[in-house]
């Protein structure tokens, strides 16, 4: 990972959203995609399971945004979710995530949102953890973290996912 380049628009504004809420975290960018997990794993050297799926889910009724912070490795279970919340959710659209979040799907980070999302729930996998690394606003760009930075800096739920 090449540190030394300047940062894309769009991974310059969440650094300098982390600077303004003093989260000492540096985005990089890194040449290959990190969209998925196992490709985000292979570019930085790491486990999948280290990887943070930022994945933004909607309530069914009310249209609230849901936002599942999931290990790489683990799937998440809409039932389970749903049961949590109280009602059904489902997969957000392109449209839905970008509005709320304002990324795109594959780049979404864990925080540092357009709009504050209040239903945050955190793979107890994650937790487990030590070091972790997230999508940075773009398909190339991530953050490192400690697992306990994590429930500090999106006041998320634990819970387990699958």
């Amino acid at each position: 990972m090449n540190t030394d380049q300047p940062l894309s628009k769009r991974a310059s504004q969440l650094q300098n959203e982390f600077t303004r809420l003093d989260f000492e975290w540096t985005v990089v960018e890194v040449p290959a995609s990190t969209r998925t997990a196992e490709e985000a794993a292979a570019a930085i050297g790491c486990e999948v399971e280290q990887i943070i799926k930022s994945l933004i889910f909607r309530t069914v009724k009310t249209h609230r945004p849901v936002l599942i912070l999931a290990s790489g490795k683990n799937r998440v279970n809409e039932k389970t979710i749903g049961a949590i919340i109280g009602e059904k959710i489902e997969k957000a659209d392109a449209n839905f995530v970008r509005e709320q979040t304002g990324f795109a799907i594959g780049g979404i980070p864990p925080c540092g949102h357009k709009n504050p999302i209040e239903l945050v729930y955190i793979d107890e996998t994650l937790l487990s953890l030590g070091e972790l690394w997230a999508a940075a606003g773009t398909p190339n760009s991530v953050f490192k973290l400690q697992a306990a930075q994590l429930l500090t800096a999106t006041n998320g739920k634990t819970i387990k996912v699958n």
